[in-house]
């Protein structure tokens, strides 16, 4: 027996503007589905067995620091610097989490204020 990683779970208080924008980061495509008469966005891997990322909504702010974020990497022949760049312009914003300054990867914010970090090109 065991589990596998099925969904991250976004809580949003507009999830097709936040999926949208999780849709142009990643290049995945947004699916809206309609459950119990509530519409929700996911976003759809481009491989089987990958976890969706699925936004949902909620009627109260987000408060503090998230507890959990996402992590991305750029894509071999690109860098951090300028995924950064290209994220900033998709509507992402820098987040200051207590960040030291001399650490590898940068912190953002989505258009919703949920940071996440790029980090440096993986191998």
């Amino acid at each position: 027996m065991g589990v596998r990683l099925a969904e991250v779970v976004v809580d949003c208080a507009d999830p097709l503007r936040v999926a949208e924008f999780w849709s142009a980061v990643l290049g995945w495509p947004v699916r809206r589905y309609d459950e119990d008469g509530e519409i929700y966005y996911d976003l759809e891997p481009p491989a089987p067995g990958m976890p969706e990322l699925a936004f949902v909504p909620v009627s109260e702010p987000k408060q503090g620091k998230v507890r959990i974020h996402l992590d991305v990497a750029p894509e071999p022949g690109s860098t951090r610097d300028g995924e950064v760049e290209r994220l900033l312009g998709l509507g992402a914003t820098r987040a200051d989490v207590g960040q030291r300054g001399d650490e590898t990867w940068v912190v953002l914010a989505d258009v919703e204020g949920n940071e996440f970090c790029v980090l440096g090109p993986r191998s």
